[in-house]
């Protein structure tokens, strides 16, 4: 599969945690699926997996979901592309993150994983922090509040009635990152928004 990338979305399972900050990357990726019309089924590499083509001739997208709590993304993550053939190369990780003010996406491949568990350990997993990101601003949490309580709790309402196209931009993002690769698709996300 040449063409395929795997797309994994990061969050912790359960209705429970469905609308937290730290489930964005999972919510991302449920716009994805409905873009390119497919729907999440489990799979055997403890995923929630969905498959589909951004087009006719187009790359193909393997859309996982990790059954695991964030901090445990990387076995399934890890397991989905094994299965697949894709090494870290063509592997897209989409998820929150604190250094990044909300209603912005930013994309890199490598580098640290600045505290994110799920990262830690998908780079733990992957033997490589050599893969792509795709990384959705929730900013810093406000006053003293704990970042790890301010990841696990919901959209305030202002940030709700942005959320859709913050979501719509991730995934925009992470079509140009696949279609055009990194740099084509940094020059685009990364430039000051008219």
């Amino acid at each position: 599969m040449a063409d395929a990338w795997l797309v994994a979305g990061l969050g912790n399972p359960g209705p429970g945690y469905a609308a937290h900050r730290h489930n964005v990357g999972q919510m991302a990726l449920d716009v994805l699926a409905e873009r390119i019309g497919a729907r999440f089924t489990r799979h055997k590499t403890n995923t929630q997996l969905a498959e589909g083509r951004l087009g006719p001739g187009l790359p193909k997208l393997v859309l996982v979901k990790p059954n695991s709590y964030m901090n445990l993304s990387g076995g399934p993550v890890s397991s989905a592309a094994k299965f697949f053939g894709l090494g870290a190369d063509r592997v897209v990780v989409l998820h929150d993150e604190l250094d990044i003010p909300f209603d912005t996406v930013r994309l890199k491949v490598g580098g640290g994983h600045g505290g994110h568990n799920g990262l830690r350990d998908i780079q733990s997993a992957l033997g490589t922090p050599d893969f792509a990101r795709v990384r959705i601003g929730i900013g810093r949490p406000p006053g003293r509040q704990d970042p790890a309580d301010y990841v696990l709790s919901p959209f305030s309402k202002a940030e709700r009635e942005v959320l859709p196209s913050l979501l719509s931009d991730a995934a925009d993002a992470t079509e140009d990152l696949v279609r055009e690769g990194l740099l084509a698709a940094q020059q685009r996300w990364h430039a000051p928004r008219a």
